[in-house]
């Protein structure tokens, strides 16, 4: 069955022609939502096909058809544009909706299997679906065509996310919660900055710079010279390698590790934890031009979720 659902992805992508870019600029330049509907089966891909376009910056929403029928065809409005799916393009509940798409010259796209059905005559753009069989044995419960519809959605929702320039920061605000969100959390967020940050200048002497890294709490101090530039920093480890009776009157600018790994403010969470991981270390400055304007340790990112 995997097989047959593979081999129909794989005949849609290869049958897809002018009609895809003719799609995309129907629904790229549509002033108002984009409808997607369909019965049955193709109910519940039209719903996860509304779902995607929403999460990627294309504002949709689904609609049964059949309440359609009993007053949900005042949720469509002129500026929206609509996606019905049907595997025999016959279904009889979508024929009130597709009238009413025809009165108000409202945008019509179908994904059908049906290429001489109802809905393939009455659409403006007609994706017809390869006919490869069903992975059911009977070949009656739909698996291949849902499959490849499904699979055209997206293919159109992700097209769509590239032609308006989806960025992640658009992502995030649309998706706050769980895992995807705590993801595309940027440094800025998580950072500290101002009073918290652990700074010494590079000709102070180490018992003051002991005295800031100690303060601050991070296991480190950054050391700037005197054009406000992170020159390095001095951490645990580096009093550790350097300990003797002499450490104390020795200046940071000595005992320092110089180019110490940075990150920008704008990068993301995660790229700051992944650096963090591959350097060993538990603290990364956050820097502007070379001048520093926060500090992340990693506790920051896992509490805000980041893995």
């Amino acid at each position: 069955m995997l097989k047959l659902e593979a081999d129909g992805i794989n005949a849609l992508s290869a049958s897809l022609d002018g009609r895809f870019t003719a799609a995309l600029d129907v629904l790229a330049n549509v002033k108002g939502r984009v409808i997607v509907t369909g019965m049955g089966k193709s109910g519940h891909v039209a719903r996860k096909i509304a779902a995607t376009l929403a999460s990627t910056g294309t504002p949709a929403y689904f609609v049964h058809p059949g309440e359609a029928s009993h007053g949900d065809l005042g949720m469509i409005a002129r500026d929206d544009a609509i996606i019905a799916l049907s595997n025999s393009g016959n279904t009889r509940e979508l024929y009130d909706l597709f009238e009413y798409a025809k009165r108000f010259a409202i945008p019509l796209i179908a994904i059908t299997s049906g290429a001489d059905s109802t809905m393939s005559d009455v659409a403006d753009i007609a994706f017809i679906l390869p006919p490869i069989p069903e992975g059911c044995p009977m070949g009656l419960a739909p698996t291949t065509s849902t499959t490849m519809a499904l699979a055209l959605g997206d293919a159109i929702a992700v097209a769509l996310l590239e032609r308006r320039g989806f960025s992640t920061t658009d992502f995030r605000v649309l998706h706050p919660g769980g895992q995807i969100g705590s993801s595309l959390q940027r440094v800025s967020d998580l950072m500290h900055t101002g009073d918290e940050l652990p700074l010494a200048p590079e000709d102070a002497g180490m018992s003051d710079a002991v005295l800031a890294m100690t303060a601050k709490h991070f296991g480190c101090v950054g050391i700037i010279g005197q054009d406000g530039t992170l020159k390095g920093v001095v951490t645990d480890g580096d009093l550790r390698r350097h300990m003797s009776d002499s450490l104390l009157s020795r200046t940071a600018a000595e005992i320092m590790t110089v180019n110490p790994a940075t990150i920008r403010a704008q990068a993301l969470g995660a790229e700051a934890l992944s650096l963090m991981n591959e350097r060993a270390i538990t603290s990364l400055f956050v820097t502007e031009d070379g001048h520093p304007v926060g500090i992340l340790h990693i506790h920051d990112c896992l509490r805000a979720g980041i893995r």
